[in-house]
């Protein structure tokens, strides 16, 4: 019964983290996004300010469960249900970096997830679209962000891979899912000069993220880094 005993000292532990948590309030979330910036981001290679000071202000708390809080500023991905993931805040960041995005871009982005991202980049612009395919997740998303001013956000439940043609072109795209290549419908969807954030690769195999610039009408690879990301899926997989 060894591993029962451990099984309860680590909920019991989590349970705890969970109450001090609850007990600190903003202050205890306002230093932990505060290490998180210096340590996570800058002490790496984020560097735009915009997008540090995004980082900095979006309650990243508020868009994981209740129990894991205490963790949210953790370098690491976290669980948020439906067999989903938010990513580590440096990827977050990231990803925000290499989009390049400026006051009054349209961006959109794909995998809304927990919502997370959406809010960063709401940060930079008040101009952003987020699909997710899962319902549950996107009227938890869209809930979130209404909560937390950000009304101008806005979700769609759908196709991922059809991205948002009634709204294209846009001035960057994020995809916050692993495809095994870059989608037809999102390139064709982003202006000229426009940058596309997407990883790429299979479940269980090797992924890398890539940043891609429109130029000339043909996607050139400007980034690349290793990663680990849930995968694309369309309705019905």
């Amino acid at each position: 019964m060894k591993w029962k005993f451990i099984l309860f000292v680590v909920l019991a532990g989590v349970l705890l983290a969970a109450a001090w948590w609850l007990l600190a309030g903003e202050g205890s979330a306002a230093a932990a996004r505060a290490r998180m910036v210096k340590e996570q981001l800058q002490a790496r290679d984020i560097s735009d300010p915009r997008v540090l000071a995004a980082m900095g202000k979006v309650p990243r708390e508020r868009f994981v469960p209740a129990w894991l809080a205490p963790f949210a500023y953790a370098d690491q991905a976290l669980p948020i249900g439906q067999g989903q993931t938010i990513s580590q805040p440096y990827i977050v960041a990231l990803m925000s970096q290499w989009a390049e995005v400026r006051p009054g871009d349209k961006v959109l982005e794909v995998g809304t997830g927990s919502g997370y991202q959406a809010a960063v980049l709401a940060e930079l612009t008040d101009r952003v679209f987020t699909i997710e395919l899962i319902p549950e997740l996107a009227r938890q998303a869209q809930a979130t962000l209404r909560e937390l001013g950000y009304a101008r956000v806005q979700v769609r439940t759908g196709d991922g891979y059809a991205g948002w043609p009634e709204e294209a072109p846009f001035a960057a795209i994020l995809v916050t899912a692993a495809a095994p290549q870059v989608p037809p419908a999102l390139s064709a969807q982003l202006l000229e000069g426009g940058r596309l954030v997407i990883p790429l690769g299979r479940p269980g195999g090797l992924q890398y993220l890539k940043k891609y610039r429109k130029v000339k009408g043909e996607l050139r690879e400007e980034g690349s880094l290793p990663v680990r990301f849930v995968p694309l899926v369309k309705p019905g997989e």
